[in-house]
């Protein structure tokens, strides 16, 4: 609902640009209309969004667009507010930290958006953990008794080595200082946040 030219005739004069070809196109509108959201469809815009939005979902919003233009955008369904929300994955999330308080409170986010998880106090109990069974993520804090953050990890990834595929590891650590989050990511993690967590 833009003056001069509306969203509907910039993404039909995009998809008409050879250099814009594969661009991944995401409506947002303020109408909220039935019939645009099958017009989007039709056109083969991915998703159809109605404002306000909230951040995270925009973010999820994205990231499934551009997850399915990986895989079969032809026949993946448009990303609606509703899609979206009935769609997102469940993962097996195992927590490594050894502050109560802190895995109380991960847990406690984690399950609310459908997750299931399972805590190690330590970085041996993360390893047994991952013997036992499969995990989408870890969630690796940095400083624990017996085996850290980085010596799991380090454990983890020699592992993958010869049994296959990448766990992806996000660290987390109360030392928010330069250079943290190079030193996790060289140490083989695959991200990092800093506590106190925030949703």
């Amino acid at each position: 609902m833009m003056p001069e030219m509306d969203g509907f005739t910039l993404a039909e004069q995009i998809m008409q640009r050879p250099e814009l070809a594969g661009a991944t196109l995401m409506m947002l509108s303020s109408a909220g209309q039935h019939a645009d959201a099958a017009r989007c469809q039709a056109m083969g815009i991915t998703s159809y969004l109605t404002k306000p939005i909230k951040q995270s979902e925009l973010l999820t919003a994205i990231l499934t667009v551009l997850g399915a233009a990986s895989r079969d955008a032809e026949h993946s369904p448009l990303a609606t507010r509703e899609a979206l929300g009935t769609s997102q994955r469940r993962l097996r999330i195992l927590v490594a930290e050894d502050s109560p308080v802190n895995h109380k409170l991960v847990v406690r986010l984690l399950e609310k958006w459908g997750h299931t998880v399972v805590v190690a106090h330590d970085g041996r109990e993360a390893l047994a953990a991952l013997d036992e069974q499969r995990f989408d993520v870890v969630l690796m804090d940095i400083q624990m008794p017996e085996m850290d953050g980085f010596e799991a990890t380090a454990a983890i990834r020699a592992q993958e080595e010869t049994t296959g595929p990448h766990v992806p590891i996000i660290a987390m650590t109360a030392h928010a200082m330069q250079g943290d989050r190079e030193r996790c990511l060289e140490a083989g993690m695959d991200g990092y946040v800093t506590k106190p967590i925030r949703a």
